[in-house]
């Protein structure tokens, strides 16, 4: 097995620490470990991201890098962790934080949210989103249990035929949307495809396409390049004023 000070690691690489038994934390091991503790500040110095699970925050925290810096962990150990670290700003009742490239998550299903966070940083919500569909993670969550973005939230289904049109929706938003094609893909009559759609993902698939243009011309806006026409284009609208109105709302 290589050793820890053989690993190359270089900026924007992640390491990950996993968690273990609690007894583990407090045995004489752990206090032998300054080599492996040096090595991980170091790797933190070379804008490498560290990302602890569940009570991988307390072996994170032997390191000092958690020194005035908010974290998390099991619910359980919440209080022993900050007994035991008084200088580290622990947070209760959240999923995961991310603070200076340090993340930590409070289990190991949240670990699960957290790496989905990490993807649609990497990525995009886009690729995060299919990744949370192919392993069953429908409900994803943010670190707060915040508001998702669009690509995201209302996917807290199992429906093939809704998720047909909102994957097709989310890719073709410049298209114009005729709702006998976006039920013939998902393979139902329109009136039972609005119904459907509706008792899915708890909004109206007008509704739904308004959200994703509103949140699609936010993104846009960021490009001081496009016009407000070239806007409308992309979001499938057929004037500036359509834009304007979006944002207004």
């Amino acid at each position: 097995m290589q050793h820890f000070s053989e690993v190359q690691v270089k900026a924007g690489d992640y390491l990950i620490i996993p968690g273990s038994e609690t007894s583990f934390l407090s045995s004489p091991e752990i206090a032998q470990q300054q080599d492996l503790f040096d090595w991980i500040v170091n790797c933190h110095a070379k804008k490498v991201n560290l990302c602890s699970v569940c009570t991988g925050a307390f072996f994170l925290a032997m390191t000092g890098l958690l020194d005035g810096r908010k974290c998390t962990t099991h619910w359980r150990l919440t209080d022993r962790l900050r007994q035991m670290f008084p200088k580290i700003n622990v947070i209760d009742n959240i999923l995961f934080t991310e603070e200076d490239r340090i993340f930590t998550s409070a289990g190991v299903t949240s670990g699960i949210d957290l790496a989905l966070h990490i993807i649609a940083k990497i990525k995009d919500d886009q690729v995060s989103y299919k990744i949370a569909r192919e392993l069953v993670v429908y409900n994803r969550r943010s670190g707060h249990d915040a508001q998702h973005s669009i690509h995201l939230k209302y996917r807290n289904h199992i429906h093939s035929g809704v998720h047909k049109i909102q994957d097709w929706l989310h890719e073709k938003i410049d298209k114009k949307m005729v709702l006998d094609d976006l039920a013939e893909l998902a393979c139902m009559s329109t009136r039972n495809m609005t119904r459907v759609f509706k008792k899915e993902t708890g909004i109206t698939i007008n509704d739904y396409i308004y959200l994703l243009r509103k949140e699609k011309i936010k993104e846009l806006l960021k490009n001081p390049n496009l016009s407000r026409r070239d806007i409308a284009q992309q979001c499938g609208l057929k004037s500036e004023r359509q834009v304007s109105r979006i944002l207004r709302n």
